[in-house]
């Protein structure tokens, strides 16, 4: 696989999980990766309990944009992640080049109960587990590795 190994997370609304995976792949993986992130029907803002809990995690995403998948269609990839159900279940665009895809299940942090402070809670707790998954993907020798053993091991990942 080429560098940089460029990364596609996605989820429906592109305001919470999708936005935070952004973020923490820019901020840990460096020029190794290029990544983005879209949605089918973008929410057109991020998430402020994103920014938060990645502004507690010294990572700043207050610049990034909410944008529809078909705003990146064209846009050649080597690894596309889905990060909510929804958009795991939706008809993707076909993606040039024929990436390798895998879905990462994440709860909806937008979509939490409770008071402010308890969202935040497990949104942050969201963004962990976006964390652990990630900077096992940084650890991987993509580089070094087939396509078939990406496939496999981004899969792995998703269990974690």
């Amino acid at each position: 696989m080429p560098s940089p190994i460029r990364v596609l997370f996605l989820c429906t609304g592109n305001s919470c999980r999708s936005q935070m995976a952004e973020g923490i792949l820019r901020h840990l993986g460096g020029e190794r990766f290029e990544v983005c992130s879209a949605g089918s029907h973008p929410a057109g803002y991020v998430h402020p309990l994103a920014v938060e809990a990645m502004r507690d995690a010294g990572i700043d995403i207050s610049g990034q944009q909410s944008k529809s998948w078909d705003e990146v269609a064209e846009r050649w990839f080597d690894l596309v992640i889905t990060l909510c159900d929804s958009a795991a279940a939706e008809e993707c665009p076909n993606w040039p080049g024929g990436p390798v895809t895998a879905h990462w299940s994440l709860p909806d942090p937008v979509g939490a109960r409770g008071t402010d402070a308890e969202r935040l809670t497990f949104c942050r707790a969201v963004a962990g587990r976006l964390a652990a998954k990630i900077g096992q993907l940084i650890a991987s020798p993509l580089e070094e590795m087939t396509t078939d053993q990406i496939s496999t091991h981004v899969r792995w990942i998703a269990g974690l």
